[in-house]
């Protein structure tokens, strides 16, 4: 006689309710990419700040998040995700309380770098966690749709609230917002939320942390650099020590006895398209914020406040847009087709944000909520399908590679798709403007603005025309390389499908999703 296995357990209030609270910090930790961009001007007239001191203040929490996303997603695993929560939650407060009093460069940068560690620890932490909470796939789905909608929100909105309270406050309050949402993590934390780890952990392999972040950092930076600074064989080599470390990285997690990235998560016929699938979703996210952030000043010349406003219309439908990809899924919609279909929306945006002219506010709006939509269905599933294909007691590390593909596809399209639309506007910038214009947008109207007349108002025409028309060869790039990406999620998706029972692995199925 044979029984089938009991169906997995529903999620009630208890767990819903924990959601929520772990959403706060998730909200706060993707805000804090964003929240100096406003502040950063405050920040200069009080602490002085070399040139040097300011690129880190700014630059030096999102180095420090990348570099540890793998490291602190492993540990999670080995130590307790609620556990590890916690502490960085502690952290991640106490940093804000010194980074919003800070007296010094020196002090603020430091501050910032332990907000990095904080938010190392907090981002695969939340994720593992759902993991944990939702076992049933429609219940999960759900969850994680949420959970990215919440996400990408974070970064949208923490320049605003930035801009807000800068405008009404000193510049610390951008850091005193933390506080609440992680007093309220510690209370609550422990009376919601459940903890999980690997039971088999195995040692934890401290060789590997210092090969992650050199593989990480080294090729974040390159490729940061490269996108805002144009070629140069520093930056170009930074990338290849990366990559060089990288192949370390990755040879040390295949003959350690207990690796920080178990090999086994790859075996899952559903792991690596998903991990894969999402680089390319966040390189397609973040290359149209970097052209689209520009067009909003520079173009339309509206106020960084201004822009940073606008720039919030697009996100309004992003929350809908996760929940009707789950939905889709749960009315029986293969996986595959929802996120074809997401690449495929993506796709449209870009076209529309190549029709943008150089007074297409509207249009402009429109091509980034479609865009914005369609990438953040495929990043919910593609999430879902990662998380239901590991082991569950490997989620956190399975959360961290998520999410440091996340930073690499980012990173990668800022890069190659800003060097793109960078080379067309070098080639369509008139050969007598000065060496100033021809390099920047910026550094254009700069100097039209020094011009008098007909001249600066000529340069500056040229400037902004020379920038829509590199922003459009760059849009049309994107556009074919999301196709792509949407032909590729038809393929390689098709034959995977969800195990319903108590969220095990995805195995494969030839008879699809």
């Amino acid at each position: 006689m044979t029984t089938n296995p009991l169906p997995p357990a529903l999620a009630g209030r208890r767990e819903w309710t924990a959601l929520g609270v772990l959403m706060l910090p998730l909200l706060l930790v993707s805000m804090d990419v964003s929240v100096l961009y406003f502040a950063i001007p405050a920040i200069s007239a009080d602490l002085e700040p070399s040139a040097t001191q300011q690129l880190w203040i700014f630059d030096i929490y999102g180095f420090v998040l990348a570099g540890l996303l793998m490291t602190m997603g492993s540990l999670g695993d080995r130590v307790g995700r609620r556990r590890l929560l916690l502490i960085g939650a502690a952290a991640f407060g106490t940093a804000s309380l010194v980074a919003a009093y800070a007296t010094s460069a020196e002090t603020l940068i430091a501050a910032r770098a332990v907000l990095g560690i904080g938010g190392a620890t907090l981002m695969p932490s939340t994720m593992a966690l759902v993991r944990t909470m939702f076992t049933d796939p429609a219940q999960r789905t759900k969850a994680i749709g949420v959970w990215s909608g919440v996400m990408t929100a974070g970064i949208g909105l923490g320049s605003v609230m930035s801009g807000v309270l800068v405008e009404h406050f000193w510049w610390g309050s951008v850091f005193l917002v933390n506080l609440p949402a992680m007093l309220l993590l510690l209370l609550l934390g422990p009376v919601l939320l459940p903890e999980s780890r690997n039971p088999r952990p195995g040692r934890f392999d401290l060789l590997s942390v210092p090969l992650s972040m050199a593989a990480v950092l080294p090729v974040i930076y390159g490729l940061k650099e490269l996108a805002s600074e144009g070629w140069n064989v520093r930056y170009a080599m930074s990338v290849s020590v990366g990559l060089l470390f990288a192949a370390l990285f990755v040879h040390r997690q295949r003959t350690a006895a207990s690796p920080l990235i178990s090999p086994e998560l790859f075996r899952s016929c559903g792991f690596s398209p998903a991990v894969v699938l999402n680089l390319v979703a966040a390189f397609g996210m973040m290359g149209s914020a970097y052209f689209t952030t520009q067009y909003l000043q520079s173009v339309l010349g509206n106020s960084p406040l201004q822009a940073a406003l606008w720039s919030l219309l697009p996100s309004v439908p992003i929350g809908l847009a996760a929940p009707a990809g789950a939905h889709l899924v749960r009315r029986g919609v293969p996986r595959a087709y929802v996120v074809c279909g997401g690449f495929a929306v993506s796709s449209c945006g870009y076209v529309m944000l190549a029709l943008a002219g150089t007074d297409s506010l509207w249009l402009l709006l429109a091509a980034c909520a479609v865009l914005a939509c369609g990438i953040v269905t495929v990043m919910s599933q593609v999430a879902d399908l990662a998380l239901s294909s590991a082991p569950v007691e490997k989620a956190g590390a399975a959360s961290s590679l998520l999410e440091t593909g996340t930073e690499f596809g980012g990173a990668l399209s800022m890069a190659f798709l800003g060097s793109i639309g960078t080379a067309v506007y070098r080639h369509e910038i008139p050969d007598s403007a000065p060496a100033a214009a021809r390099e920047t947008l910026g550094g254009a109207l700069a100097v039209a603005d020094r011009l008098s007349g007909r001249a600066g108002d000529a340069l500056a025409t040229a400037a902004r025309e020379a920038f829509t028309s590199g922003m459009h060869t760059a849009a049309v790039t994107g556009a074919v390389l999301l196709a792509g990406a949407a032909a590729a999620a038809a393929v390689t998706l098709r034959r995977v499908r969800v195990r319903k029972d108590a969220g095990q692995a995805d195995q494969l199925s030839p008879s699809g999703v």
